[in-house]
């Protein structure tokens, strides 16, 4: 019997669905709202850690504005969860963590370490402020390939979130899409005779068949971003929102390079990592032979006036199934009703 990932978190409904925790796109309104529909809500915490850092400040806000949004008071546990950046680990242990448990939250979700077992002295770390104090936390960690599975259950994780490559965003730069990374994952659980790991399926899922899809696969429930940017409730300019319910033909309207990241100067992430965006101007000004130099001082000449066309819009594969820009409950109860319709059409054909 796989890990029951609802009974961690009662106030979810299943199949256990929650949002991406992307940074920038993912505030107290998109994450309470999540956590009211019934889904699991994380806020995108950042990856500067640093005692000065604006990130944390950020942070410790938006904890704030969501405890007052669910009407919790202090000391209250927070059913939220915070998604962190890990490959500049400096001050997460001295600056962040004390953050996480003040408010109490849920979970913490790890993701981009430069090196797997650099997440052992974080987890540790959150193990011991959690047994000194009346603070239940779960652990999320982020995984694209077999090898950083298997060194993150030795880490004792309590929830493996399994990317697949037609994930919007950043990923792993080799790697394989959930059809086939998830059933191998699985395997690694079931060999072990682990029975306490959770496993949330992304990379690709917009809709309930997506999400039948990855439970078949092997998944206890699945992750959602892209399809929770186009939400009236995500912070995303409008213009972000309308590129990604305009295309489609995922698999050819977006590209994984790290292009979009040098573009606008935000390729800080380690090589082993990359990100799949849709194909833009910039991406098609470099195919035409302009010089990267020349595309960044474009792109920082469009952002100073205040323009979006240049601007990277993160984007999975899926993106020809998201039609339209909905509320965040709308997402999520359609998604779980499709899951219902889904199944009683494969039993009914079996």
């Amino acid at each position: 019997m796989a890990a029951n990932i609802q009974q961690w978190f009662p106030h979810t409904t299943a199949p256990f669905i929650a949002n991406a925790p992307m940074f920038g796109f993912t505030d107290a309104s998109l994450a309470t709202a999540v956590a009211k529909a019934g889904g699991f809500g994380f806020i995108g915490g950042g990856f500067d850690f640093r005692s000065e850092s604006t990130q944390l400040l950020g942070l410790d806000t938006q904890l704030a504005n969501a405890r007052s949004i669910l009407g919790l008071t202090d000391g209250q546990p927070l059913p939220l969860g915070v998604g962190f950046i890990t490959f500049q680990p400096d001050g997460l242990v001295e600056n962040a963590i004390p953050i996480l448990q003040k408010h109490r939250v849920a979970a913490v979700w790890l993701s981009f370490p430069r090196a797997d077992a650099d997440h052992l002295p974080m987890i540790q770390a959150i193990r011991k402020a959690q047994e000194s104090s009346d603070w239940d936390i779960k652990i999320f960690v982020q995984i694209g390939t077999i090898k950083a599975a298997e060194e993150a259950l030795q880490q004792g994780v309590d929830v493996l979130v399994v990317q697949g490559t037609d994930a919007g965003g950043h990923q792993w730069a080799q790697g394989a899409s959930l059809i086939s990374l998830l059933p191998e994952v699985r395997d690694l659980l079931s060999k072990a005779q682990n029975t306490s790991t959770a496993i949330l399926a992304a990379g690709g899922i917009v809709d309930g068949r997506g999400c039948v899809a990855a439970l078949g696969l092997g998944a206890d429930g699945i992750v959602m971003g892209t399809r929770f940017v186009a939400t009236s409730e995500c912070p995303a300019p409008s213009a972000i929102k309308q590129t990604i319910v305009s295309r489609g033909d995922g698999g050819v309207s977006t590209i994984k390079t790290i292009l979009h990241d040098v573009f606008q100067s935000t390729d800080v992430f380690p090589r082993q990592y990359d990100g799949r965006a849709i194909i833009g101007v910039s991406y098609e000004d470099s195919q035409k032979g302009v010089s990267n130099e020349e595309i960044i001082r474009r792109y920082n000449e469009a952002k100073e006036a205040g323009e979006h066309h240049r601007r990277t819009v993160w984007a999975g594969a899926s993106i020809g199934s998201i039609n339209a820009v909905v509320s965040v409950e709308h997402v999520v109860q359609s998604t779980q009703q499709e899951v219902k319709v889904v199944l009683e059409r494969l039993k009914a054909g079996l």
